[in-house]
């Protein structure tokens, strides 16, 4: 598909992005909260600044885009017909720089969970976040 708007118009709205407080990330520390888990977010001094932060049980939560993280086999993870190289370059970037954040995070000490946006749909949000609590307070 096409873009619809210019390259300028397309700056102002890609500087708009700031990847904190989404949806997703709400969605995840409300249900986190009302489990009675109390967190910290966006933890500047952890490598890959991780959304959540459960020093209690030394573990991380990631809420990832499936676009941007590039979530293999996701219906939502297509990259733009566009500029099809920039893209595929800016998305294997990322997932570089998530492997070695996750691997510097564990070799800390910290279980790291990734949270997939698509896997907070309405009809499959309750079980994943009732695994993920699950994946929490089990290894503890």
């Amino acid at each position: 598909m096409a873009d619809t708007v210019g390259k300028e118009k397309r700056s102002e709205i890609m500087s708009h992005v700031t990847g904190k407080e989404t949806k997703p990330e709400k969605i995840v520390r409300k249900y986190l909260f009302a489990q009675g888990l109390r967190y910290r977010k966006n933890v500047k001094r952890l490598p890959g600044t991780p959304d959540i932060v459960l020093q209690k049980y030394k573990a991380v939560i990631f809420v990832n885009g499936c676009f941007w993280h590039g979530h293999q086999g996701c219906k939502y993870a297509h990259l733009p017909s566009t500029n099809l190289e920039y893209w595929e370059k800016k998305i294997a970037d990322n997932l570089e720089r998530d492997k070695r954040k996750t691997q510097e995070l564990e070799r800390l000490g910290y279980r790291v969970s990734v949270v997939w946006q698509c896997q907070l749909k309405p009809k499959v949000r309750e079980q994943n976040l009732r695994n993920l609590y699950n994946n929490i307070v089990e290894h503890t």
